[in-house]
């Protein structure tokens, strides 16, 4: 069986550059050629923002006369976005309360830093060392950078770094400054309500 490649790349289909978009890599697709007999086949794409539907058939003059028809579905990062436990995820403005939704009940830590900030350096391997720490915690952090101004804005920042504890979709703590104690306190304290 030979396989047939190719790239999908539909512009109805947006991903966060943080998160890979399965719609943009390539697909191996099944083809039913062989050097004895002819063959023809088709594909067709259509999707929508979350996933594409890839379908394929393919028919050969051999003896049966079979036609074979796959479907293959790609998701796309949105629709597989959640809280992940025990390490600190990259989030954006269009990831960012789809995971604190999906996190329901459980304590949400947001470390907003900045690429150029000293003490937001300092900080994030000792936040990396709470989320291995507290498995019952979502940790994240966002890049207050142009493309997330927005929804730093909606969160009300005006240091980095700043951690805002969130529980039940609700801003519940604030530390700004690089204070590690600080923080674990508040942790603490949102955990044990």
């Amino acid at each position: 069986m030979a396989l047939r490649s190719c790239t999908l790349s539909p512009q109805s289909i947006r991903s966060p550059p943080s998160l890979p978009c399965a719609a943009k890599q390539q697909i191996i697709l099944p083809s039913s050629s062989s050097s004895s007999s002819s063959s023809s086949s088709s594909s067709s794409f259509f999707g929508s923002k979350t996933s594409v539907v890839v379908r394929t058939s393919s028919s050969s003059s051999t003896s049966t006369g079979l036609k074979r028809d796959w479907a293959y579905r790609v998701r796309s990062s949105l629709e597989t976005v959640g809280p992940t436990v025990g390490k600190v995820t990259e989030v954006n403005k269009d990831t960012f309360w789809p995971i604190v939704k999906a996190a329901g009940d459980k304590a949400v830590v947001l470390d907003m830093y900045t690429q150029w900030c000293g003490p937001c350096k300092v900080i994030a391997p000792k936040f990396q060392e709470l989320s291995e720490k507290y498995l019952d915690v979502v940790f994240l952090k966002l890049d207050c950078n142009q493309d997330n101004k927005p929804l730093a804005k909606e969160l009300g920042i005006r240091v980095v770094p700043t951690f805002k504890i969130l529980k039940d979709n609700k801003i519940v703590k604030e530390v700004t400054g690089a204070k590690f104690d600080d923080l674990v306190v508040a942790i603490e304290s949102v955990r044990s309500s």
